[in-house]
């Protein structure tokens, strides 16, 4: 019998305005940030002081004449980039939530090619403005600091005691233009998406509608989609959410410093904190008596009695003492860390989503789940499966609001990206027979042997980087044959590369033969990444 959820009840908004002032109004005097302030000290906000901060800029961004125009943010994630965020997309504003660790050629390109009018800089990127201040094809008319946020607000709001109140009493339309995102490829220059008010909308409305919410941290970049409904637009619609972390190396202070009861994370930091767990009892001495608390536990979970949280509660408090369910997406998670972080008495819901769908396609529920998929559709949108092989295989494609209007001045590739209102989304994955989507890997990966059959690299390279010293790893063709490159953890485990063959072979086994990999590699330094910590696959070339 399945467990009833109570899930979130608010009412239909069809734009992003509507779910930040309903957040708002709705939360008042709740807290709903904690983060480090200018000075870096520790300060909270409520729902009501984020609110009056976000219309005060707002009131200011159109006083500056950009009612209409294209406003980018460039800065680290802060409680200022949210509130800025905000005052953007709450008016008639585009929003640029600029990557802030591309190369300053990359930034002042995507200025360019936006034909963006205005920037919010925080002071560590002012090098990077006086860059920008001189290139060629720069249109930028406004270059607002940060750190001016309460002079800002302040006369925002001044004009708004003065009667004038054209952001407050601005018609913001489900259609207009409230994001453009340059998507961070791992070949050439990112596209820009043109997400509406109603596309980001109605993705976190049905988001927030399949899932339960409480305290969180917050490490996702803020510029990249996954954080807005993961985290920002969540937070408004359950009026939960928390501390906002500086940095990833603060992670684990921060986790036993304010209790989340979730987070959002990719699959690369769940295969962390799950190696760790395992690193730190062999290295103490205690991997055995984790094994045995391990079988214990299964014991009584099949009488019904659930004491997980209890037996593994040294490693509950290690990740804040609270943490119940971390909701996972980005990319290809094996399911031996859902059933291993799940067997600790932590839930991970694991999703599917594409930047170009605002951003997420399909999740798991706490009473709709099954390990190993990624979900079913959210109710804003439906999906199919193009082309299916004799697996069921094929490309995954959406159709829904939360679509896409298209790319940016690049009508060829959104033409190329459209069979008819379906969206292609480049992803291979199939559904079975529940409707459950099954995520394989991306299109343009694939590796097609001579026999005619796919293999997804993805799919072998998480079976892979289960091999506890194994620190990444990319799965590519090479002469006909399935390779596997390798960066080593060489440190705690001196003899893994003497190790690493006869552990691919022994995984290898538990593979059909035709996705089994016939050489294995290994390098001394890490591989090169995107900005989001994807690697870069073409590196070699």
């Amino acid at each position: 019998m399945k467990k009833k959820i109570k899930y979130a009840d608010f009412p239909d908004m069809n734009t992003v305005k509507d779910i930040v002032i309903f957040g708002g109004k709705k939360g008042g005097d709740k807290p709903q940030y904690t983060f480090y302030n200018f000075d870096g000290e520790v300060e909270m906000k409520t729902f009501a002081q984020v609110n009056y901060d976000l219309t005060g800029l707002g009131q200011y961004l159109y006083k500056l004449g950009l009612r209409g125009k294209k406003v980018a943010i460039l800065s680290e994630n802060s409680y200022y980039w949210i509130a800025c965020y905000f005052s953007i997309i709450t008016g008639k504003i585009t929003a640029i939530p600029m990557d802030p660790k591309l190369p300053d050629d990359d930034i002042i390109d995507i200025m360019v090619r936006s034909g963006c009018n205005a920037v919010y800089y925080s002071e560590d990127f002012k090098d990077t403005v006086e860059k920008m201040k001189k290139a060629d094809g720069v249109v930028i008319e406004q270059y607002i600091r940060i750190e001016d946020f309460y002079s800002m607000v302040e006369e925002g709001h001044n004009e708004v005691k003065n009667g004038v109140k054209s952001y407050l009493e601005d018609e913001v339309l489900p259609s207009d233009l409230a994001f453009l995102v340059y998507t961070s490829g791992t070949t050439g220059k990112g596209k820009g998406v043109m997400l509406s008010q109603e596309n980001v909308a109605a993705d976190s409305v049905a988001s927030c509608r399949v899932m339960t919410g409480g305290p969180a941290i917050g490490f996702l970049p803020l510029h990249h989609a996954f954080s807005w409904v993961g985290a920002l637009f969540s937070g408004n619609l359950l009026t939960e959410w928390g501390f906002i972390c500086r940095s990833l190396k603060d992670i684990q202070k921060d986790l036993n410093t304010y209790h989340p009861q979730n987070f959002s994370a990719v699959p690369l930091a769940i295969e962390t904190i799950y190696k760790k767990i395992w690193f730190t009892a062999k290295k103490s001495g205690r991997e055995e008596i984790l094994k045995k608390g391990l079988k214990i536990s299964n014991f009584l979970l099949k009488l019904g009695i659930d004491k997980r949280r209890k037996i593994f509660s040294e490693i509950i408090n290690n990740l804040g003492g609270n943490l119940e369910m971390i909701v996972c997406g980005g990319a290809y998670l094996d399911e031996q860390y859902e059933k291993g972080m799940e067997a600790f008495g932590i839930k991970i819901i694991n999703g599917y989503g594409i930047t170009e769908c605002s951003p997420a396609v399909t999740c798991n529920r706490l009473d709709a789940y099954k390990v190993g998929s990624v979900g079913i559709p959210l109710p804003c949108n439906e999906i199919k499966i193009k082309d299916p092989d004799e697996d069921g295989v094929g490309e995954i494609c959406v159709r829904g609001k939360n679509v896409m209007m298209g790319y940016y001045n690049e009508p060829e590739a959104t033409a190329a990206v459209f069979d008819g209102d379906w969206f292609l989304t480049g992803d291979y994955g199939y559904i079975d027979e529940d409707g459950f989507l099954f995520f394989k890997g991306r299109k343009k990966n694939l590796i097609i042997l001579s026999n005619g059959k796919n293999v997804s690299p993805e799919e072998i390279e998480d079976k892979l980087s289960t091999i506890e010293y194994v620190k990444e790893v990319v799965v590519y063709e090479e002469n006909g044959y399935i390779t596997a490159e390798f960066f080593l953890d060489t440190v705690d485990t001196p003899d893994a590369k003497d190790r690493i063959k006869a552990d691919v072979n022994e995984i290898n086994r538990k593979m059909p033969t035709y996705k089994q990999v016939a050489r294995v590699k290994t390098r001394d330094t890490e591989f090169p990444k995107t900005t989001t910590l994807k690697i870069l696959r073409n590196y070699k070339k």
